[in-house]
């Protein structure tokens, strides 16, 4: 059954009977994700296949073709298994975007311009609706590191930042001095950077090792807020770029 767009840059409704009724209140979190499929109607297709059991609030096409397929006021099955600052039901959080893009399994293209001032316009009338705390406007894979890269280290979060979308600083030089942390390594200083990383939202276990959970935590933070080198190791570029976002973070009343 078709619904009203509830934005005004919606192109056309193409409804998904993947959808469900929210847990909680209204939703306080943004995600965006890449569809990682051959070209957009087939994503879309799927996105809209009862067969498929996964959908989102919002699919973006390479030209800024923008459709709706659930209701904002609706439970998208976009987030799957996944964690963030306590939170496990994360579809109940969230609005979803898929932005068309083959990812990393099909080329993983650029950007167009055009599909990302889609994707700022759409964020922009979102968050015009909704009480979203720019900090909680995230990436797949922070909030599924293990499973997920999308929408990956290409996604331009600074464009986003710049017109007002999301949490983000400059992230600090490559070229930094300074003590880089590594898998196998262990100790109190690892704990910390455990416990650094986890206060952000992540979900990281403080084991004091630095374990594969570990690595696959900061490869999630580096293609967010680091993207120039994406290793999973914690060197003093990634450290500095943490610290300046948990320096930064909005203080508001959740």
């Amino acid at each position: 059954m078709t619904f009203p767009a509830d934005s005004f840059v919606v192109a056309e409704v193409t409804p998904s009977p993947n959808q469900d009724e929210r847990k909680g209140g209204p939703p306080d979190m943004l995600l965006l994700h890449y569809t990682g499929m051959q070209d957009g109607p087939s994503a879309l297709e799927r996105l809209t296949s009862a067969d498929s059991r996964v959908s989102s609030h919002y699919v973006v096409f390479e030209d800024g073709r923008t459709v709706q397929c659930v209701p904002e006021a609706r439970r998208a099955w976009h987030a799957g298994v996944s964690f963030w600052a306590g939170e496990t039901d994360n579809n109940s959080r969230s609005i979803g975007i898929e932005i068309v893009n083959g990812g990393h399994d099909y080329g993983y293209p650029d950007f167009p311009l055009r599909q990302t001032a889609a994707v700022i316009a759409l964020c922009r009338s979102i968050l015009a609706r909704q009480r979203i705390p720019s900090d909680r406007v995230l990436a797949h894979s922070d909030i599924a590191p293990a499973r997920k890269q999308d929408p990956g280290e290409k996604f331009p979060w600074g464009l986003l930042n710049e017109s007002g979308i999301g949490h983000w600083v400059r992230p600090a030089p490559l070229t930094l001095d300074g003590q880089a942390f590594r898998p196998g390594e262990r100790g109190d200083t690892i704990r910390r950077m455990q416990r650094a990383i986890a206060s952000y939202g992540y979900g990281i276990e403080e084991t004091g090792i630095y374990d594969d959970q570990t690595k696959t935590v900061v490869t999630a933070f580096q293609r967010h807020f680091r993207p120039e080198q994406v290793d999973g190791i914690a060197d003093a570029s990634t450290m500095l770029t943490l610290r300046a976002l948990l320096e930064t973070r909005p203080i508001l009343a959740r």
